[in-house]
């Protein structure tokens, strides 16, 4: 069964994860160059087994129309690049109340950077949530991952500084 296509871009196919890109995802998550930037407490993906089930825990999750955690596959070579999302934040860790914000966010491969395409699916990804009602859109990014900051400025987010509201850590926090 083919998998079902979120939304395209010039040089992108946004789309469910199936089980043949275990592989790929096992190669990007294992690697701390991607790692180190994810998560309240970053770690490397441990093996082959974890793809799979993180990619069934991304294709449940997926099932929502406008949120999910796509493939982000290079429409010239089938190559999956990484991962683009586009999910509600966790409630605030700050203690403060939940506004129902939304975060897009991107993991690539380090073989796909430097080449637009996470600004690219990114933008794929914003513009597939204001279709879908999203009033808003954050981004929320550690304060020295130089490359994502780079990418919100390039999507023309408009920075709220360092918020420690999400995650239990310290982000830049940006919003479309």
């Amino acid at each position: 069964m083919d998998p079902k296509i979120v939304y395209e871009t010039d040089r992108l196919v946004v789309r469910d994860w199936v089980d043949t890109d275990g592989d790929r995802v096992f190669d990007i998550y294992r690697r701390w160059e991607v790692s180190r930037w994810l998560g309240a407490s970053p770690r490397v993906m441990a093996d082959r087994d974890a793809a799979g089930r993180t990619i069934a825990r991304w294709n449940e999750r997926n099932r929502d129309a406008t949120y999910g955690v796509w493939a982000v596959e290079e429409r010239l070579t089938g190559t999956v690049a990484g991962t683009v999302l586009l999910v509600p934040l966790p409630e605030p860790s700050d203690g403060s109340a939940s506004r129902g914000e939304v975060e897009v966010g991107w993991h690539f491969h380090p073989d796909a950077w430097g080449r637009g395409l996470a600004t690219e699916s990114a933008r794929g990804a914003i513009s597939h949530g204001f279709k879908a009602g999203v009033g808003e859109i954050y981004a929320v990014v550690r304060p020295d991952n130089v490359a994502s900051l780079a990418v919100c400025g390039r999507l023309g987010m408009r920075s709220l500084g360092r918020v420690e509201r999400w995650y239990g850590a310290s982000l830049e926090a940006f919003v479309l």
